[in-house]
Formats: C-alpha cells, sequence, structure tokens
C-alpha cells in the first residue's frame, strides 16, 4: 500500500475529460494480454487493501475522484472538477455522469459510502488513517460517534462533499487511492461479510472489470468494462494473470510466448537478458525494510540490538551479489528520487549514514552491549516473510549475516503471502521482512506509517518526538511546504538514529516485456501500472 500536497485554494478546477489516455479513440482490440505475477491477489475490497497486485489490479478495475499520472499530476476521475474552499477545509467534487459495470448509476452517495465504509471501525481497514484529516475521523474510527458524523456528504446525486478540520496539503493525492474509491452500499448489503471476496461479489466503475477470481485462486482477467465512462479509449479488452513461484518455469513459459510479461528473479536471468529489447528496469518509490516487533519482544525493544542488526547487513552485498537485479541500497526509509525541494533529494538530506552502513566489528560490540543491558547471554529470532524467490534469498543471506553476532540464533519462516501478511498484521513476529511503494510522491506516503497508532506500524515503534514533528507538519505547517519539509528532515533522522526500522534496499523491479505490450504506464508511486493506456 499506500497522502498529501499542495492545491492552490479558493479556485474552481476544471479537468479534461479525456486526461487519461495516450491513444486516440477506436474499438479495443481482439487480443489478450497475458501477466505473471510472483504473489497471489489479496482482495477486491477498496478498504481491505493490503497488497502491491490488488492495489494494481484496483486501481484498474475501479476509479476514484482523481487519477494519478506520471510526475504526480492529478487528472480527473470521477470528478469532473472540483473547488477548494479559502481556507482549505472543505472540498467539492463535481461528478461526472458514469456508471457501475452492472449498467446503474455511480452516484455521490457511493462516494460517501466509500469513505465511511474505510473510516468505520468494524472494517478495520490499515489505511483508515488516510482520512484522520476529514471532519470526526478520530471519534469514527474510536468508536466514539457513528460513522454518520463522518465529515462527508452528498449534495445530490453528482455533487460530493468533504469537510477537513484542517488543511491537508496532499489530499487531492488522497482521493486518487482506492480506499477513497466509491463503494455500492447496495452491493455491500447483498453479500454482507462475503462482499467483495471474488470477483462476482463486487461492481467495478473503472476501465476494466475482475473475473474468473475465487478468493483463493491464483488466476485472474481484467475484462474491458463497457460500462465505463471513457471506454472508447481503453483499447485492450483483456489481460489474463496468473501466479508462478518458479523462476524457472515463468521464464519457459516467456520463452514459449505463452506469456507478455514476467518479473525477473536473481541475478541470473536479470544477467542473461538485461541487453534484450524486452528488458525493462524499473525503480520503484519503493523500499525493502525489516519491522522488529517492539511491543512482545524484550530483545527488539532495546536500541543497541537493533542497531547491531542493521550494521549487521552489507546493502552493497545484498543488492550487488545476492540479488543482482538492479536494486540499490537505501539511503533511509524514505526511497530515493522520489521528492526533492530547492534542489535536494530528502533521502540524501533526511540520511543518517550509520544507520544504513555496514560495521560487523560495531555490530557485535552493540549487539553484547544490549545483551548486557538485559541480563542475557544468547538470544533467539525468527525472520518472516513471504515464500516468493527473492524474498527467501533475502531472508537466507539475513540469516547468516545475523548469526555473525555472537549469541544469536535466527530461524527462518517463508509463507504464503496471504499467511505471511495476516501474521504480520496480527504482530504474530519477531522480524518480518516488508516493503512499502508510495502511494504519491511526497515524503509523508512513508513516514506517516511509523507513527504511534498507524495501521501499518506493525512493529510498534513509538517515539514522542516523531510523533510531534509529524503531528507537526500535518498540522500548524502543513501550507508551508519549507517548514513541513524540515519537519520531515527531522522525524526521519529521529527514525533513523533510533533505528526504528532497518531499511534494506530500494526496490528496482526488472521485467520482461513481449512485443505484444504497447503503451503501458508506468508510475514508481500509487498504483504502478496503468492499464488504461495499453494499445
Amino acid at each position: 500500500m499506500k497522502n498529501k500536497h499542495k492545491l492552490l485554494l479558493g479556485s474552481m478546477f476544471s479537468l479534461l475529460a479525456l486526461g487519461l489516455a495516450a491513444c486516440t479513440s477506436g474499438k479495443a482490440s481482439t487480443k489478450a494480454l497475458k501477466f505473471s505475477e510472483p504473489t497471489t491477489l489479496m482482495t477486491l475490497d477498496q478498504s481491505k487493501l493490503v497488497d502491491q497486485v490488488s492495489d494494481v489490479t484496483l486501481n484498474n478495475s475501479n476509479e476514484g475522484l482523481l487519477v494519478m499520472t506520471k510526475n504526480g499530476k492529478v487528472v480527473p476521475g470521477v470528478a469532473k472538477s472540483y473547488s477548494v474552499s479559502k481556507d482549505g477545509k472543505t472540498y467539492t467534487f463535481k461528478l461526472r455522469h458514469s456508471k457501475w459495470s452492472d449498467g446503474s448509476e455511480v452516484t455521490a452517495a457511493d462516494f460517501v459510502n466509500g469513505f465511511q465504509r474505510t473510516e468505520n471501525p468494524k472494517t478495520a481497514a490499515a489505511y483508515q488513517y488516510l482520512l484522520e484529516d476529514v471532519k470526526n475521523a478520530d471519534a469514527v474510527a474510536k468508536g466514539k460517534k457513528p460513522v454518520s458524523a463522518l465529515g462527508v456528504s452528498a449534495e445530490g446525486k453528482y455533487e460530493f462533499k468533504v469537510q477537513l478540520d484542517k488543511p491537508e496539503s496532499y489530499f487531492k493525492y488522497v482521493v486518487t487511492m482506492a480506499p477513497t474509491y466509491p463503494q455500492s452500499a447496495k452491493e455491500e448489503k447483498k453479500y454482507g461479510s462475503g462482499y467483495a471476496t471474488s470477483s462476482d461479489k463486487q461492481l467495478y466503475n473503472g476501465p476494466y472489470k475482475v473475473t474468473g477470481w475465487t478468493g483463493t485462486n491464483d488466476t485472474w482477467k481484467l475484462v474491458k468494462n463497457n460500462e465505463y465512462w471513457n471506454k472508447d479509449n481503453v483499447k485492450v479488452r483483456q489481460l489474463d494473470f496468473s501466479v508462478s513461484k518458479d523462476p524457472s518455469t515463468t521464464m519457459y513459459q516467456f520463452e514459449q510466448g505463452n506469456l507478455d510479461s514476467m518479473v525477473l528473479s536473481g541475478k541470473n536471468q536479470v544477467n542473461n537478458y538485461k541487453n534484450s529489447k524486452q528488458y525493462h528496469a524499473r525503480k520503484e518509490a519503493g523500499t525493502y525494510y525489516l519491522e522488529m516487533n517492539q511491543t512482545k519482544n524484550k530483545l527488539l525493544k532495546n536500541v543497541n540490538v537493533r542497531k547491531a542488526l542493521s550494521l549487521a547487513v552489507d546493502r552493497n552485498q545484498l543488492t550487488k551479489n545476492v540479488l543482482g537485479n538492479g536494486s540499490v541500497p537505501a539511503k533511509g526509509f524514505v526511497a530515493s528520487d522520489m521528492s526533492s525541494y530547492k534542489g535536494k533529494d530528502f533521502a540524501d538530506q533526511a540520511s543518517v549514514p550509520e544507520a544504513v552502513s555496514y560495521n560487523l566489528t560495531e555490530a557485535k560490540k552493540l549487539f553484547a552491549k544490549g545483551l548486557k543491558q538485559l541480563g542475557m547471554k544468547s538470544a533467539n529470532l525468527s525472520l518472516l516473510a513471504d515464500d516468493s524467490s527473492d524474498s527467501k534469498t533475502v531472508t537466507e543471506y539475513l540469516q547468516n549475516q545475523f548469526q555473525k553476532l555472537p549469541g544469536l540464533k535466527v530461524s527462518l519462516e517463508n509463507l504464503p503471502s496471504k499467511v505471511a501478511t495476516d501474521r504480520t498484521e496480527k504482530g504474530q513476529f519477531d522480524v518480518t521482512l516488508d516493503a512499502w511503494i508510495a502511494d504519491f510522491p511526497d515524503p509523508v506516503s512513508f513516514m506517516s506509517l511509523e507513527m504511534t497508532g498507524n495501521g501499518y506500524n506493525h512493529g510498534g515503534w513509538s517515539n514522542k518526538q516523531y510523533d510531534s514533528l509529524m503531528n507537526k507538519a500535518n498540522g500548524q505547517d502543513a501550507n508551508d511546504f519549507g517548514k513541513r519539509w524540515d519537519d520531515m528532515v527531522a522525524a526521519h533522522k529521529v527514525l533513523l538514529n533510533q533505528q526504528g526500522v532497518v531499511p534494506l534496499f530500494q526496490l528496482v523491479s526488472p521485467q520482461l516485456l513481449s512485443k505484444n505490450v504497447k503503451g503501458l504506464s508506468y508510475y514508481p508511486s500509487g498504483g504502478n501500472f496503468d492499464f488504461r493506456t495499453l494499445e
């Protein structure tokens, strides 16, 4: 998953209806493209989104008020225009006439329901924090007020209004994200707890609709949605997806012409194809990192132990020799080349070099110091991750490095992605390998995660200074870009100095695309792939 930037206040934004597609109108192609995924589709519930595969699927089968495109630009989605009050607290969206995949109307009431469902504590949405600045959101989230008190309203069928408690400079990005998409109350009531648990128990208002997903199988399709308002600019009629966890099998299928897209795994595959015209290395605004359970594990509550684990990792060796897929060492928690101010990249300005450096000698000293402080002579840790090929490679390397710390034994738990995610969300781990891809090009998309109580702060790290700085950035300094930037730089340094997380590497996704794939749009942050522009 996946919060905030600057809007001109007090003006009306008229949004061109065809801002998305790079191709001309016409009939859809009869071809079906075949894509391979290394992990399974977890959900079609916009409010319960937690993984990238589901994010890409929902971003292409549904549509929100606005849509994010290249370079963080937002263009019209269901909203044909919107205005912002002079005080920055009220957003009014004028909706176009659009339809669900069953032919029924998409109305402002569907957006009200979508917002309310994401904020409803009964939904237990990890992305609940996205709406934290909407009026009464905190009270609703804590069950102190009914969901009807949330500051959203339908002013007739085609006007949707959002009231904020305070100006939020990045709200235009929030409404591009799946947890703010419209949701049909009628459909939700029809299926109850089964809502969105399979492709036939969900409605779609985007360029495609999902078919063939039972909720547990590893294949599904995106089929052109003929009820989509901009259907004339959707060229490819169908995309077929299948999960393959065996890189050799996936490669064979691609070479035989049975796949049009696959993600390469391991340095051997990358080396074999990096000079091919079919090879594409996509640098993502994403960081792989370790979360350490600091609520249940006394060892990991110790800052010296956390620092020792970080210092034991040779990130250059990990990226170049172990992964070999083009990924680069992380400079910090926030991805590099994503956000800059006055010519300075955030990742560089907010760096704490020793928090991402390799120094095994110092690591051993700090680990011994931590054990002594805890009255321990040895320790055991388990390292949780999914069972994809690359995750196994990374965790095996980390196990080897961590066990160079005298007295530490590390066991590995590589589990199916749904199981690993569920365990992580429930805090059933010692150390877990996690990844975050920015929802939009702003440091807050990363840094909100580590605030106390955030649904994605699985390790339970909590720091009053960090929270104070982030609250300042999101509050009194929200509309002063320079002050807000400085707040977040300072907060990022607190996070790294306390080793709240262990940043590992910034992801570069090496992909092969066949000659059949034309016009595919890719964005380093957000939903990543936009299939609307395929030709």
